[in-house]
């Protein structure tokens, strides 16, 4: 084949992927997040009440320990017995009345109306989240620790990747020391970075109250927050088994008075902080999400509380945090039918690979655990994207190539609509009684755009034509794709004056030419 051929062939596919593409624009979706999805049930309802009952039982019998003053206060009015290792053993029927009066569903706001996320029943969304502390560095792959930038160019990335629904930051700032500096700051590069909604973490609770005041700001006036709260708070309450973390239940308790969506987070490790046994790991961080659940609800009655019960696993030869195990699918999986069977808001984590790299090993990790989870009905999918060296790490690549898995996961979930139009019984007979295939039908070019998804990073082409391509394997790709996102897009979503006036309050560590494409980062 002639080099002036060679490169004629790439021109026609360049144009017939782009013609592809900007049909796809045209016509619709193919896939989109809060698809209702109840198709994957690892527990019976028999089997749910079981261990909904042996939760109750073990909040009644043993109790939560290590509260805080407030929650000793309102648990004693509300006739729960304090032992004197201060236990709190909470009543059945408290719980229950909990359950029963708790959020049941909210609107999870996008700084843009288009990214507003609907939370009720099963509606699935995939999303970021995590608090790696290295990154692969993005010229030379060797891993280094996270920075406050790496958080602003995640969401920036983020931002641009359609399949992820919202963006929570998945690395901290290595470098900065002071807690109220990391925390605002953090919450500051998260918001700047993207107009989806987000989620962030504190390391105190009085930070909670400066960052309302900063997003007031950022939405231009007092009080705008509340009206639309587009940033959940990320807390791990708990600490396994069976104890309050009482620095993380006041930063609960401030985000509830302050009108912030909780991301209630139950992480114990089953055979380390936890049974060994899958059912009995399901059993205590039921109980440990149900007892944060009554403390924000006794708190704040009615607040939106995202039950996330995230049971992790260990690698019983060295007692390792594991989490690209079939165990973990299971786990969380499960902890999403319980939450779905309480009718609460649901959050499980899944795509943590145990891989450093963005390998086969990676693939099939995130893909199973990623794919369960999804089809269980989970509200929120968090660590989805990005994550690898058993969130140790968080790498752009590999968030570019999840995105396009999550975006096969998101057809599945979308499943096969059978329709009078769908069934296509005339189509067929066109078909026989004319050119006997189907490849110029009206139907096929119509569906193309609407019922099949097409890779943007993976590869479909001939061996030949892929070597014609450079050879260039899905990491390289990925690669390129980042460069293009991060080297171009710095979305403005805080007007100058208003982060004119947040400088003037905050020390604000990103500087202006940071955030601009001028920046030598990329």
């Amino acid at each position: 084949m002639s080099e002036e051929r060679t490169r004629a062939g790439r021109r026609g596919r360049a144009m017939r992927k782009r013609a592809r593409e900007a049909a796809l624009q045209d016509v619709g979706k193919v896939i989109r997040s809060g698809i209702e999805v109840d198709l994957y049930r690892p527990l019976g309802t028999h089997e749910i009440e079981r261990i909904h009952e042996a939760a109750l039982t073990v909040l009644e019998r043993v109790g939560m320990g290590d509260a805080i003053p407030i929650l000793y206060e309102l648990a004693a009015n509300k006739g729960c017995e304090i032992t004197e290792e201060g236990r709190i053993k909470f009543p059945r029927a408290l719980v229950e009345d909990v359950i029963a009066g708790a959020c049941r569903s909210f609107v999870f706001h996008g700084r843009e109306p288009e990214h507003d996320l609907e939370i009720s029943g099963s509606r699935v969304h995939f999303g970021t989240a995590g608090a790696a502390v290295s990154v692969p560095d993005f010229g030379t792959g060797r891993y280094r620790p996270s920075t406050l930038h790496d958080i602003y160019d995640f969401g920036r990335l983020v931002d641009r990747l359609p399949n992820l629904a919202w963006y929570s930051r998945t690395v901290v700032p290595a470098e900065i020391e002071d807690w109220t500096a990391m925390d605002l700051n953090m919450a500051y590069a998260t918001a700047a970075s993207t107009t989806k909604a987000i989620g962030v973490s504190f390391n105190e609770a009085g930070n909670v109250a400066p960052v309302v005041e900063m997003f007031d700001m950022m939405l231009g006036g007092e009080g705008r927050f509340s009206r639309r709260p587009f940033c959940k708070v990320h807390s791990t309450a708990i600490v396994p088994p069976l104890k309050f973390a009482p620095e993380n239940s006041e930063v609960n308790v401030a985000a509830a008075r302050n009108g912030m969506p909780v991301n209630l987070i139950i992480a114990a490790q089953a055979g380390a902080t936890s049974p060994a046994s899958l059912a009995g790991t399901l059993v205590q961080t039921t109980a440990e999400a149900l007892g944060g659940l009554v403390l924000i609800n006794l708190v704040r009655p009615g607040h939106p509380v995202i039950f996330s019960n995230w049971p992790f696993t260990s690698d019983l030869r060295t007692g390792a945090f594991s989490g690209g195990g079939p165990e973990e699918a299971l786990l969380n999986a499960g902890a999403a039918q319980i939450a779905n069977w309480y009718g609460l808001p649901s959050g499980v984590a899944a795509g943590m690979t145990d891989s450093k790299v963005p390998d086969n090993q990676a693939g099939y990790e995130k893909a199973i655990t990623n794919l369960l989870v999804g089809m269980s009905g989970a509200n929120f999918v968090y660590e989805s994207a990005g994550m690898q060296g058993a969130l140790l790490g968080c790498s752009y690549e590999a968030l570019a190539i999840d995105n396009e898995m999550m975006g096969n996961i998101l057809r599945v979930l979308r499943g096969i609509e059978v329709t009078e139009d769908t069934l296509s019984v005339p189509v067929i007979e066109q078909a026989v009684a004319g050119p006997g295939h189907f490849l110029g039908h009206e139907q096929t070019l119509n569906l193309m755009q609407t019922e099949y998804l097409f890779p943007e990073l993976g590869d479909r082409n001939t061996p030949a034509v892929w070597e014609e391509d450079g050879s260039r394997d899905i990491f390289q790709r990925a690669h390129e794709r980042v460069r293009e996102i991060l080297s171009t897009h710095y979305p403005q979503t805080i007007a100058p004056e208003a982060d004119a006036r947040i400088r003037e309050r905050f020390d604000i560590h990103l500087s202006p030419e940071d955030m601009r494409p001028e920046c030598a980062r990329w």
